[in-house]
């Protein structure tokens, strides 16, 4: 199998002969994908609670979210003018601004640098040099490794790939301290684990999109059981890297004890799944989608708990 390899000069859709403002402002807000981002900020401010030990500056807060925000709303706008002809051939994004046409490829690439450059700037000037760095780098990671390197050409895009969606702990902890450590590290650990069993549901659940984009994501080159092993795998490794962060000696009894908890409810989901494929399930009654729901529900709640838990200890 091969992927999409054609990257179209012009808008795939028809340019719409009336595009309101309010239209093309949400357009471009699209470009940024905020639900993705959502996931990145909770893990970054919980991060820097623990940095801190208690309570962050709050303006420091603010700081690293607006330049979080840019930088990997950046990051997405730039992904979607490179994919933008994988997004027009698959259902689950043909409604995509540059798909659609209320936004031309030429004003996302402008938008996605001029995003990439103020958001740099923004965490340099305001922050701390470290962070800007750190963000910076995710940014080019997704763009230049994922989007344009392993996406089209490799089912472990997403394992790799997911590198740029860790970064957020790395930038929420150097704000905070303006170096790095090894809690930060175990934490980019878990999300780098979390991510293969987060995403590979919905690409199970989508796997004729994918199929009819070319793009090699593992449902696509496997099958059903070989993919929901993996799941397992990665989320066993997910559950005891997450538990590595207590002996560090940054938190209470209270992450260790919901690590546990959420944890043990993540396998039973990931254990189930695998059970389902092994039978020969297929279609709805795979329900592939209950992990990838909860696995969002227990990254928030665990990154909750990291933010709790300074004041516990």
């Amino acid at each position: 199998m091969t992927a999409v390899e054609s990257r179209p000069a012009g808008a795939v859709g028809a340019t719409p002969a009336h595009r309101p403002f309010g239209a093309r402002v949400g357009a471009f807000v699209a470009l940024t994908k905020p639900r993705i981002i959502e996931l990145l900020l909770i893990t970054t401010v919980p991060v820097m609670f623990l940095a801190q030990h208690g309570v962050p500056d709050p303006w420091l807060v603010v700081k690293v979210v607006v330049g979080g925000y840019l930088s990997a709303g950046g990051a997405n706008a730039l992904n979607m003018y490179i994919d933008r002809d994988i997004d027009a051939v698959m259902s689950r994004t043909e409604r995509r601004p540059i798909v659609t046409g209320m936004v031309s490829p030429r004003e996302a690439l402008v938008f996605g640098i001029a995003l990439a450059i103020g958001s740099t700037l923004w965490l340099g000037l305001l922050v701390n040099a470290l962070s800007s760095a750190l963000a910076l780098g995710a940014l080019l990671f997704y763009v230049f490794v994922y989007t344009l390197g392993l996406k089209r050409r490799t089912t472990q895009n997403i394992v790799w790939g997911g590198i740029a969606g860790c970064m957020p702990v790395f930038v929420g902890w150097a704000a905070v301290t303006n170096s790095l450590s090894w809690s930060a590290l175990v934490l980019f650990l878990v999300i780098f684990f979390w991510t293969p069993p987060h995403y590979w549901p919905l690409s199970m659940k989508v796997r004729d999109d994918y199929v009819k984009a070319g793009v090699p994501m593992l449902p696509v080159i496997k099958g059903n059981l070989a993919v929901a092993r993996q799941i397992v795998v990665y989320s066993w490794v997910m559950v005891a890297v997450s538990l590595a962060l207590w002996p560090l000696g940054d938190t209470s009894w209270l992450y260790p004890v919901s690590a546990v908890l959420l944890g043990a409810f993540w396998l039973k989901e990931a254990h189930g799944l695998h059970a389902r494929a092994k039978a020969g399930v297929v279609g709805a009654k795979l329900k592939e989608m209950r992990l990838f729901h909860w696995s969002i529900t227990y990254l928030t709640l665990l990154f909750v708990v990291i933010a709790v838990d300074p004041f516990v200890k």
